[in-house]
């Protein structure tokens, strides 16, 4: 006689394979743990410690002063350390969020060959790791702006916030994309250097948007606006330093539109990136 007996498989998962960005909620103990140990490594064995998050973007804002400022004259723009200094802080979180991403599965390859979970752990965790290294700038940057008379705005903390979410969609989409590509094409790498170096000079970081605007059509200008980058530095801008400025141009014409598409972009590479990501998942223990 023979028994046939039936199993409900609906509450399992494939092996090796998951639901991608949403398995990370299922995970979120070895998500804390991987974000704790990006965390510990950083200052390991330094007497300081924590306190480096805290000096190193302090000095490099007393150099913008003294320099950019002061030396330079600040290009006529009110408070230009405080102008510079806001960009380069947003501008920092995405270089560093992007690059980690990039590595995070070869960084973490002893990990991905021997067990089984969600591959997106990792860059994710990357991304959250910077987060937490941005915070410190961010703390640098609030206490000057307050000693130059910064008072806070409901539309300034809004700012601040959109421009927060869209570097990190930015660069979560794109940390996804070539996280993927890097495992099995080292040369990927280099191509995000090339992005990351080009981040500084296409926002309006260094310079104002009006420079911009007189130099391109009106076509082209658009498109240098349409970049999350650039819309995510003029966030912080309208955060930061325009309540520390008594003169300012205010946003570029049709800001509004270039939000919504700079948001858009992010969706998209969000997308493109799972989804490239998850095509190069299959041979990652392979190429490692």
């Amino acid at each position: 006689m023979h028994y046939v007996t039936t199993i409900d498989l609906a509450n399992y998962d494939v092996p090796g394979r998951g639901r991608g960005i949403l398995d990370v909620f299922r995970w979120r103990y070895l998500l804390n743990l991987l974000v704790r140990k990006g965390t510990a490594t950083r200052y390991r064995n330094s007497v300081l410690g924590w306190t480096w998050s805290y000096v190193k973007p302090a000095a490099q804002f007393a150099v913008y002063y003294f320099v950019m400022g002061f030396i330079l004259g600040g290009h006529g723009i009110d408070n230009f350390a405080i102008y510079l200094f806001s960009g380069i802080v947003i501008i920092n979180l995405f270089n560093e969020a992007f690059g980690n991403a990039t590595t995070a599965i070869v960084d973490n390859g002893s990990l991905v060959r021997k067990i089984y979970l969600p591959r997106e752990l990792f860059p994710i965790a990357a991304i959250i790791v910077a987060f937490v290294h941005f915070l410190p700038q961010v703390a640098i940057l609030l206490v000057v702006c307050i000693l130059v008379g910064w008072t806070p705005s409901l539309i300034g903390v809004g700012a601040v916030l959109l421009g927060t979410l869209i570097v990190v969609m930015f660069a979560l989409g794109l940390g996804l994309f070539f996280s993927g590509i890097n495992v099995r094409f080292r040369d990927a790498q280099n191509i995000v250097e090339i992005i990351r170096m080009f981040s500084v000079w296409t926002s309006p970081v260094l310079y104002l948007w009006v420079l911009v605007a007189e130099k391109l059509p009106a076509w082209m200008f658009a498109v240098y606006m349409s970049n999350p980058l650039a819309v995510a530095v003029e966030l912080f801008h309208l955060g930061f330093w325009e309540p520390t400025a008594t003169t300012s141009h205010g946003l570029p014409p049709s800001f509004g539109v270039y939000i919504a598409i700079a948001l858009a972009i992010c969706v998209a590479s969000l997308l493109i990136g799972q989804s490239t990501f998850r095509r190069f998942e299959r041979t990652f223990a392979q190429d490692l």
